[in-house]
């Protein structure tokens, strides 16, 4: 094998990407034989490079913001209060942010299909590759069914009287229409649907400036008001200081499972166009993410509401009335502005669930292409859609119809606590895989300043953020087993998934035998050589974000000299 710092002679882009370009393969008849309506199962990625720039920007601003900020953070808000809130969540993203700046080195260097998964496989051991796989599209494929029961109790805020099924069964068919049909289309149904998010966030967090000002029906400039009556800090089980800490975990864990984005934009790499370009500036784009949205809703929350109102305790349950910022609205008397930001959370939360769609058939579709599952679903369409993978991923969503027979804000819970370990669990798993990269780009001499991400204050944040996921995944259960509180049926919704990854790592490890592998050995060429001929194959500047926007939205044409590196 090629050592990963030698210089690579050019290699022809796969056939995808030659055809994405307009070339023609010499090899085929006609071109109509170019592809079957099937694509055979190959080693190489069969997926289309057609998310743009302005794509990719959204779908990193956009793609992961759904129920858990506009919604459920006021659990964590009820156990906290609103200072233990604000330091969870920043401590929380802080944390996040160490693992994307781990993330966007190892995807930027290598954007393949499948991502950060893959990665694991090939560069830690083949058993970790399996389980974080298998973890993930797990994780992805429930969360699909919790959205669409967070639709239902949402849309519950105007009348009780919708049939749940109708519902379940719109979504069902509007996620496969925009799954099945190519990439562009999820690519550009993602971008509205993230302007949307956008908007709903500006319009909360101007509420919440103004009327803290004065600007609401009563004319009371509350401010703070809050924060010292009834106080910072919440007690959450227990009283005192043990209960103030507990309240501080509480808020820690709401965060865990609002906290999230990276690992979404990692799994467009292999679809993504000009990915050392793009994604790496999408990579940037989370750090003021995470403080903007995150960061900044915790405290809005915390402004807007008191963390003792008796109809906070809905939000736990993901119901519409749950959301703090529609309780504020409420409580305040203000009369059309709940309806729209109950319209915007709506748009939202769909987002979010075809988002999961979308990464819940790629990362089957990786798994099937380093053999860790039925190659039958690395077949795709002339479009380059996994189809099978797509035939799979559609039958979670049916999950949702529990919501018929039982509660459905108790369905919501389950899927919301069953899921929320498999998250901590990714993050654990790219934090050690960057730790390996690190020492295998060392081992085999690649300056890692040449990358096109180049991450500072590693592997210190590899360590850091292993660390701390290892810890939060480990007690974020840690209320069954107080006395008088154990449940089987709670412990195994915190745990099962953390049990599950159990199994399959030691199952395949002992079923094929692997074993970690040493730095010297790990294979750094990969798909390079691929990726570094469909990067030279472009002959024109990357097109910056902005001008992306101007074309679309005032018919202006982008500037032919831009010539530099980062295109925003």
């Amino acid at each position: 094998m090629v050592a990963a710092h030698d210089k690579l002679e050019p290699v022809p882009a796969p056939i995808d990407q030659r055809m994405m370009r307009g070339e023609k393969n010499d090899d085929d008849a006609s071109s109509g034989d170019m592809r079957e309506t099937l694509v055979e199962a190959s080693t190489q990625n069969q997926l289309l490079r057609h998310l743009g720039n302005r794509q990719i920007q959204l779908i990193a601003i956009g793609g992961s913001i759904g129920t858990a900020l506009f919604v459920s953070i006021g659990g964590g808000l009820a156990k906290g209060g609103p200072g233990s809130l604000l330091i969870g969540y920043t401590i929380y993203a802080i944390m996040v942010g160490m693992v994307n700046n781990s993330m966007a080195e190892m995807v930027t260097y290598m954007p393949v299909s499948g991502s950060f998964i893959r990665m694991a496989g090939r560069w830690v051991d083949e058993a970790l590759g399996f389980m974080a796989g298998w973890n993930f599209f797990l994780y992805e494929a429930c969360l699909i069914p919790f959205e669409i029961s967070a639709i239902n109790l949402v849309l519950g805020f105007w009348r009780d009287d919708i049939p749940a099924a109708a519902i379940c069964v719109a979504c069902i068919v509007l996620y496969a229409l925009i799954s099945i049909v190519a990439v562009q289309y999820f690519g550009e149904a993602e971008f509205w649907l993230s302007i949307g998010k956008i908007l709903l966030i500006c319009i909360l967090y101007m509420f919440t400036l103004v009327t803290m000002c004065g600007g609401n029906p009563q004319h009371d400039a509350y401010g703070f008001r809050y924060w010292s009556d009834p106080g910072a800090f919440a007690t959450h089980i227990h009283e005192g200081s043990l209960g103030r800490f507990e309240g501080f975990l509480g808020a820690v864990f709401s965060a865990g499972f609002t906290v999230v984005g990276p690992e979404y934009l990692a799994m467009v790499a292999g679809e993504a166009e000009r990915p050392r370009t793009y994604l790496k500036n999408g990579f940037k784009t989370v750090y003021w993410r995470f403080g903007a949205f995150f960061i900044g809703g915790a405290l809005c929350v915390g402004i807007v509401l008191p963390w003792n109102d008796n109809t906070l305790q809905n939000a736990d349950t993901g119901t519409a009335n749950g959301s703090p910022y529609v309780i504020a609205m409420q409580n305040m008397g203000i009369g059309i502005l709940p309806h729209i930001v109950n319209a915007l959370m709506v748009t939202s939360i769909f987002s979010a669930g075809n988002a999961y769609t979308y990464c819940a058939m790629r990362s089957l579709y990786g798994l099937a292409c380093d053999g860790q599952a039925p190659r039958i679903f690395q077949k795709t369409l002339k479009n380059g859609i996994p189809v099978y993978a797509f035939a799979v991923v559609m039958v979670f969503p049916f999950l949702s119809f529990l919501q018929v027979s039982n509660n459905t804000a108790q369905v919501v819970t389950w899927l919301a606590t069953l899921t929320q370990g498999s998250q901590m669990i990714n993050y654990i798993v790219t934090s050690l895989t960057y730790i390996f990269f690190y020492n295998a780009c060392k081992a085999q001499g690649i300056d890692r300043k040449t990358l096109p991400y180049y991450g500072y204050f590693q592997p210190y944040c590899g360590y850091i953020g292993l660390v701390w996921m290892i810890i939060i995944e480990g007690i974020f259960g840690y209320s069954v087993f107080l006395p008088g509180k154990w449940n089987v049926g709670n412990f195994f919704a915190f745990y099962t998934m953390a049990l599950v990854s159990f199994c399959t790592y030691f199952g395949w490890k002992i079923y094929r035998r692997t074993r970690f592998i040493a730095p010297a050995e790990a294979d750094l060429v990969w798909e390079k050589p691929a990726i570094d001929a469909y990067e030279a194959a472009h002959n024109e500047p990357p097109t910056r974000f902005r001008d992306e926007l101007k074309t679309m939205f005032m018919g202006k044409r982008k500037r032919e000299n831009y010539m530099g590196e980062d295109p925003n």
